[in-house]
């Protein structure tokens, strides 16, 4: 019988993008969805609950960019192996990254236990601010293997092309934790009132029951990836591969905390209140832009296995799909915040000030967001034919040397509205840039290919 990966080179191109595609595009709009619920929930405690969830958010993404830029070397390189019949390598890639899960954790338990309120203190010296963001993050990195399960064992789901189950798992971890919040948060029925710690204990519990099922469909289910750890030995040249591309796509998320703790540092010289709206705002986002690494997700493995097995024209072809797809996608999430921007921000509080404020961000900094669909389906391409730096640099550009310098200078310059300009400028120009080094990347892989 033909095994699930032969379909990567096989089927249409259009139909297979939509199969592998649709249920991460439908789980983590769900996740997604989750993220803004939580913050809705926060929202409704006091404007400070949600500042406070605010300045703990880079560090929780901390978390989520190593597991996601391992999860990214994962199924980069088992996608390819499979491409290249090396079925029991890839089986080999699979048992390392569950041990180097398993590593992670410990560490950010630690780190979590003893110094929490120091990491808090980085970000604020207002006193409450620092005990609400401690009581969130805490518990989040205690719980920091519930954090990294889900991800990382989908991801290797992922690279035989086998999206449904990380799909379901997605939409049960989100809808517990939808369904727990106001339980743990307010203290309905029998539980106890815990605020923000609730909120976080909510995510723990959702995470690690959603890691738990996968695992299970991992170890006991029909896959193609098989697991034997009775003779497992730690692979450092596999590791070295998964991370070859997988931390540049770490750093790349590792950035994007850097950028939202930087931005937090600039609009806190207005008010409380600007800290808030730069929360509200990324929740909002990863509304938008979650359906584009869904779809990613499914675009992955095609672009990986088709590159393995030198098929140029069903490589072109995949990644003309995947960009106007991704394109599209953002360009809703573009109409949304230009159309219905108040709304939006009276989803988690009414605050006169929050929604004056809000209103302004979400109308500026969403000019850019059609392109932006682009530019992540562009750095995908990068990471699945094993090229991770240019995705890195491209960020690092766009994210640090770009966006942060901009919004201080602005800021200094127009006040508060010129940080919220900073962020389509700088998305602009790291575009043409990506373009220009995508066209000239793809071109000589193509030719390559052809010889």
């Amino acid at each position: 019988m033909e095994s699930k990966s032969k379909r990567l080179g096989t089927d249409s191109i259009l139909s297979l993008m939509i199969k592998l595609s649709i249920p991460s595009i439908i789980g983590m709009s769900i996740q997604a969805l989750y993220n803004v619920v939580d913050s809705i929930y926060i929202g409704r405690l006091s404007k400070e609950a949600l500042s406070a969830l605010s300045l703990a958010f880079p560090i929780q993404m901390i978390l989520i960019a190593i597991a996601v830029g391992t999860g990214i070397g994962a199924t980069s390189l088992i996608s390819r192996l499979l491409g290249e019949m090396k079925e029991k390598k890839a089986d080999n890639v699979a048992e390392n990254v569950i041990f180097v899960t398993i590593f992670y954790s410990i560490i950010v338990f630690f780190i979590g236990l003893f110094f929490s309120d120091e990491l808090i203190k980085i970000f604020t010296s207002n006193i409450e601010l620092i005990n609400l963001g401690k009581d969130y993050i805490q518990i989040i990195m205690i719980g920091s293997i519930a954090m990294f399960l889900p991800i990382i064992a989908n991801s290797i789901l992922r690279g035989e092309g086998n999206t449904f189950i990380p799909m379901i798992s997605l939409i049960v971890g989100a809808v517990i934790n939808i369904f727990l919040d106001p339980f743990l948060i307010f203290g309905l029925w029998i539980f106890p009132a815990m605020g923000v710690k609730g909120a976080a204990l909510a995510t723990v519990i959702s995470r690690f029951i959603s890691g738990i099922l996968v695992l299970i469909v991992l170890f006991y289910g029909k896959n193609q990836i098989k697991f034997d750890f009775k003779n497992f030995n730690i692979d450092f040249d596999i590791i070295k591969e998964v991370y070859r591309v997988g931390l540049p796509a770490m750093i790349m998320q590792l950035l994007g905390s850097f950028m939202i703790a930087g931005a937090n540092k600039i609009v806190a010289s207005f008010n409380q209140t600007a800290i808030a709206v730069v929360g509200i705002y990324f929740r909002l986002q990863s509304f938008v832009f979650m359906p584009v690494f869904g779809l990613n997700q499914g675009y992955i493995p095609i672009i990986g296995y088709n590159f393995g097995h030198k098929n140029p024209e069903r490589l072109k072809k995949a990644i003309f799909i995947g960009l106007i797809t991704g394109f599209i996608f953002t360009t809703i999430g573009f109409f949304l915040l230009q159309f219905f921007p108040e709304e939006l921000i009276r989803m988690f509080n009414d605050d006169p000030e929050l929604i004056k404020i809000g209103v302004n961000a979400l109308k500026i900094i969403s000019i850019a967001f059609p392109i932006i669909g682009l530019s992540i389906v562009g750095s995908a391409t990068f990471q699945a034919v094993g090229k991770g730096l240019p995705s890195l640099i491209i960020s690092f550009l766009r994210q640090i040397v770009l966006l942060l310098p901009l919004m201080y200078i602005l800021s200094k310059e127009i006040g508060l509205k010129g940080t919220w300009y900073a962020f389509p400028i700088s998305e602009f120009i790291s575009f043409f840039i990506m373009v220009i080094w995508f066209y000239k990347t793809m071109k000589k892989i193509i030719s390559e290919m052809r010889k």
